[in-house]
């Protein structure tokens, strides 16, 4: 993972519209709602405790700050593509202490291709990384609330946008454009938020690669735009950075 750009910095890229976040009371309401309902859903169905957003009391020395992340996600794609993976924290004792707790270090938001899991791609484990994912990376309510509550309430530290190399997303949304034709069902969906950040500077497959990397930089500056994350960034305490893997050599690097 490159170390040119500086975590945190804003980005060139005009930001889509905003979401609105919740407002602190909200926020706590939130918290206690997604903690009960967990809790009922794992009791009934498993007959165990839910893992809450009450930090674990075994701290595995987790990442504190944007460049601690960072360098922990680097080292770990670094096992993954050179196949020294070690598969962490998955051992009994660990399972067991995520039942009171959990502590991930980053949020990864990603594409739902098959190829790019979070988990293995960074060979992390367990309570490592909170993961949302969806086609081409696409920002809605849910995916920002999923990321806002990571932030917000699990005091994360860095979140990524990792967009990957010949995204099918991207690709169907290049194609729609270029034709004019419809996709069918929801897919359209996908493609409509993608199509303002098409490359129209490229043609062929360069236009669907550079349209790749630049829906991950107004995805991500459209993140970083968000008051409560803003506030954060400017504070020092979150990193939003962009990435992109590339599947022909298992690399994941950072977009400027």
């Amino acid at each position: 993972m490159n170390a040119e750009s500086s975590v945190g910095a804003q980005p060139t890229a005009s930001a889509p519209k905003r979401f609105a976040l919740p407002s602190p009371a909200r926020r706590a309401l939130l918290r206690a709602g997604l903690t009960g309902a967990a809790a009922v859903g794992v009791s009934t169905a498993l007959g165990a405790a839910s893992a809450s957003a009450t930090p674990t009391t075994t701290s595995r020395n987790r990442p504190g700050t944007p460049d601690e992340a960072l360098r922990e996600l680097a080292v770990g794609n670094r096992r993954w593509r050179t196949f020294r993976q070690r598969h962490p924290h998955e051992s009994p004792a660990v399972r067991q202490s995520l039942t009171s707790g959990q502590e991930p270090f980053a949020v990864v938001l990603g594409c739902i291709d098959s190829r790019v899991p979070p988990e293995l791609v960074f060979d992390q484990g367990l309570g490592d990384l909170m993961t949302v994912r969806s086609a081409g990376e696409v920002l809605d309510e849910a995916v920002l609330g999923s990321v806002a509550y990571g932030v917000l309430e699990l005091d994360i530290p860095l979140v990524m946008v990792l967009g990957h190399q010949s995204c099918g997303a991207v690709k169907a949304a290049v194609a729609a454009d270029e034709s004019g034709e419809s996709l069918p069902a929801h897919i359209q969906y996908i493609a409509d938020r993608i199509a303002p950040n098409i490359d129209r500077t490229k043609e062929g497959d360069a236009r669907v690669d550079a349209t790749i990397d630049a829906n991950v930089r107004a995805v991500r500056a459209a993140l970083a735009a968000e008051p409560d994350l803003a506030a954060k960034i400017a504070t020092g305490e979150l990193a939003v950075v962009g990435a992109r893997y590339e599947l022909s050599d298992q690399r994941v690097h950072r977009l400027a």
